[in-house]
């Protein structure tokens, strides 16, 4: 089990839960001009706390499945997939 040392709210990126629920819109704020805030329970990491622009930035999508196949380095690799021709096998549900 891994132990991990919080750093008080007032100094660092890492708050308990209990000081998350304290002191919420401070969480908020910190968020949104420090980045993103961690919260821990039971001295564990559980949630991390991000700006609406963070999320929507990690989150966004910069192509189609189409674009990605078109411009993977494997299409030129000289890689022959052929399609199976056996049918699927049956499955007891």
């Amino acid at each position: 089990m891994t132990v991990m040392t919080t750093r008080r709210a007032d100094h660092g990126s890492t708050w308990t839960a209990t000081e998350a629920k304290a002191k919420f819109s401070e969480l908020v704020e910190r968020a949104l001009l420090r980045g993103p805030q961690t919260v821990t329970r039971m001295g564990e990491p559980a949630v991390v706390i991000v700006s609406m622009a963070e999320w929507e930035r990690k989150t966004k999508r910069t192509g189609n499945l189409a674009e990605f196949l078109a411009t993977s380095p494997l299409r030129a690799s000289g890689i022959n997939v052929r399609r199976q021709k056996e049918p699927a096998r049956k499955v007891d549900l």
